[in-house]
């Protein structure tokens, strides 16, 4: 099962039910046998934990503003803030939406 917003790099090979959750990325030529967490970057063969891509605080703001779901004119009004790594600043204004 993949989750919103996940990048997996070419060449990847996923186990069958593997999860990965919202925000991975995964490593080109990566061997995925275990769960991969929310936010998480992960690659090698067999793919590790490299580091997470934000602060848990950072990963439960981003998991409850829910981006991926809003609307293209909400993506459009807060594109500035998607593109940016402040996270705060996007959770100001997405909370709003919840």
């Amino acid at each position: 099962m993949l989750g919103n917003d996940v990048w997996i790099g070419t060449e990847s090979l996923i186990m069958s039910g593997i999860k990965i959750a919202d925000g991975a990325i995964v490593g080109a030529r990566s061997l995925v046998t275990k769960n991969i967490g929310a936010y998480e970057i992960w690659g090698g063969n067999p793919a590790r934990l490299i580091k997470k891509r934000f602060s848990d605080e950072d990963i439960e703001k981003l998991l409850q503003i829910k981006w991926w779901d809003w609307s293209d004119d909400k993506i459009k009004q807060n594109l500035h803030l998607l593109r940016d790594s402040d996270v705060e600043s996007l959770w100001e204004s997405g909370k709003k939406y919840l």
